[in-house]
């Protein structure tokens, strides 16, 4: 099964499912920029690589708006740190 990727921005949420898991990064548009306050993953998809698909996916939308990132979640700026050089 592929993954599902949406932007519920209702909630303020960009969700990814796989399998019928979900990891999904808070977010807020501020000022310009794309806050990444938090992103989890649920137990059953922990070491799948499955967080990392939904950051690609979320730079993918900032790039796309042309929103630069401000990750306030750990896991967040360590995944830029490490993917964008």
């Amino acid at each position: 099964m592929a993954d599902a990727f949406r932007d519920d921005t209702a909630a303020g949420r960009f969700e990814l499912d796989v399998d019928g898991r979900r990891a999904f990064a808070v977010y807020r548009r501020d000022g310009g920029n794309l806050v990444i306050d938090h992103v989890e993953a649920e137990p059953a998809l922990r070491g799948t690589g499955a967080a990392g698909r939904l950051m690609e996916k979320v730079v993918a939308v900032a790039k796309a708006e042309a929103l630069p990132i401000v990750p306030r979640c750990g896991y967040a700026a360590s995944w830029l740190r490490r993917h964008q050089g």
